[in-house]
């Protein structure tokens, strides 16, 4: 299979692992930074280029996709899959991933257990909010942040204000 790994970097621990496990199982596989890809759309005919190259037919796609390029690189993915290549994270998943509350809804509509969330942009009393999750300790989370961060736990009604009050004003 030819394959292809889009990534900013080849070095990059987890995409330099995924070559030597593709290449071990006998696969072709290239690493493209899709920050240097342009998209060409006409009718029928999607087409990619890399560093002014066109990209040839690819039997699978490996996004790695940074959280900063969301956007951009989920419109590369998507442009691939026009191009009928076979994706192990399509670019409607990329966004929803990225998308904390809309990851939520989609969990919670599936039935997948998880602890129950309340979410709310500003001038919401947050006691009510407290409340309707079932009362401290409570986990508070800024909906952009990733890999933990913007994750804070507090145990008291007082210490949530405050940190709703701190992110508020970041």
């Amino acid at each position: 299979m030819k394959n292809a790994i889009l990534s900013r970097n080849q070095n990059i621990h987890s995409t330099s692992r995924s070559v030597q496990a593709a290449r071990g199982r006998g696969h072709r596989v290239e690493v493209i930074d899709h920050m240097q890809c342009a998209v060409l759309s006409e009718s029928n005919r999607p087409r990619l280029f890399y560093r002014g190259a066109e990209l040839q037919k690819y039997d699978a796609l490996i996004p790695r996709i940074g959280s900063s390029v969301t956007s951009y690189g989920s419109s590369i993915v998507r442009q691939f899959e026009m191009m009928n290549v076979f994706t192990t994270a399509p670019s409607q998943a990329i966004v929803r991933s990225r998308d904390k509350l809309r990851s939520i809804q989609l969990l919670a509509k599936a039935g997948i257990g998880m602890p129950k969330t309340a979410f709310a942009r500003e001038h919401v009393e947050v006691r009510d909010l407290i409340k309707y999750v079932g009362g401290p300790p409570v986990v508070i989370k800024l909906c952009e942040g990733t890999q933990g961060l913007g994750v804070v736990l507090a145990e008291t009604t007082n210490a949530a204000r405050s940190v709703i009050e701190a992110f508020h004003a970041i």
